[in-house]
């Protein structure tokens, strides 16, 4: 059943895991920081009727007391997690703190409460390889269903903290509510803004001046000051909205997700649109944007809308 929050701000899924703790507290400080209200939810679905777990109770129903107990500790696992954001706000922080215990499997539940969220942030348990990728499901369903801009934290890395905000920029719509988000963030943050361009997404290796220039039949020069061109131009409306961001532009001729990956190392915080230049509408996630949210170790924003 739809959920009833209204205007929930920063929303963080919680689970008691340490990997929504990581969530939770990187949320705290995006609130903080946004002077938004914070939405902890803690979503859990009934016991399904036909459940393994069923069979140890007489006839398959589950004890009234038990499902008192199982209430009980969702409660309180969303009590300690208010109280962790109580201590980390301090006393002189003016944080609006909501909390939300919901009757539903996780996913449905958030994607619910996206549509009138700011922004849903939730933990994850990737590893951090482009070999070895890992994403929860929680996470996997949000990065593809949400109807607002999704966070995903990975547990046990401390992004630096005067990294620059990395942006991949392909020129699609959901890219410039990619570049939104991110001058946002860099100008909430105090931080600069890496902007990245890539000539094209296609995941070859890299190419010498000549092999590309055989290959294209155009000089390396041509295509690399037209790429420059069109990320400043896309950049340009952006850069009088934030006079206080400092932008460095970058443009790649391939590899947008390796390159990306790269700089994710040295920044606090990447966003990247939920589907490229070659996406439409309804396509779940784009492959660079996949790539990275995957693989990146430090926060990623999806820019995903309504």
């Amino acid at each position: 059943m739809p959920t009833a929050l209204a205007q929930p701000g920063i929303v963080v899924g919680i689970d008691g895991s340490a990997h929504s703790h990581a969530a939770l507290r990187w949320a705290v400080q995006e609130a903080t920081i946004r002077n938004a209200a914070l939405t902890l939810v803690y979503a859990a679905a009934p016991i399904p009727a036909g459940s393994p777990i069923l069979t140890q109770w007489p006839g398959g129903v589950v004890p009234a007391e038990v499902l008192q107990q199982l209430e009980g500790r969702a409660r309180q696992v969303l009590a300690d997690a208010v109280q962790v954001v109580e201590e980390m706000a301090g006393d002189r922080s003016r944080l609006r703190i909501k909390s939300e215990l919901i009757s539903e499997p996780p996913v449905p539940a958030l994607v619910d409460v996206s549509t009138k969220a700011d922004m849903v942030v939730v933990g994850s348990r990737g590893q951090g390889a482009v070999k070895r990728v890992l994403l929860g499901s929680v996470s996997t369903g949000l990065v593809h269903h949400a109807h607002c801009p999704v966070a995903v934290i990975r547990d046990g890395v401390v992004p630096p903290a005067h990294g620059p905000v990395l942006v991949g920029i392909d020129g699609s719509p959901v890219s410039e509510l990619a570049t939104a988000i991110a001058f946002d963030e860099a100008s909430w943050r105090g931080a600069e803004l890496v902007a990245l361009y890539a000539w094209t997404d296609a995941e070859v290796p890299d190419m010498t001046h000549r092999e590309w220039t055989g290959l294209t039949r155009t000089s390396w020069s041509a295509l690399q000051s037209e790429a420059e061109e069109t990320l400043a131009e896309r950049l340009a409306g952006w850069r009088d909205r934030y006079p206080d961001v400092t932008v460095h532009r970058v443009v790649v001729p391939n590899r947008p997700a390796q390159h990306l990956l790269e700089r994710a190392e040295s920044a606090q915080l990447v966003i990247v649109g939920s589907h490229g230049r070659g996406g439409f509408a309804g396509m779940l996630l784009g492959s660079v944007s996949t790539a990275v949210v995957h693989a990146a170790r430090t926060p990623v924003i999806v820019a995903r809308q309504r």
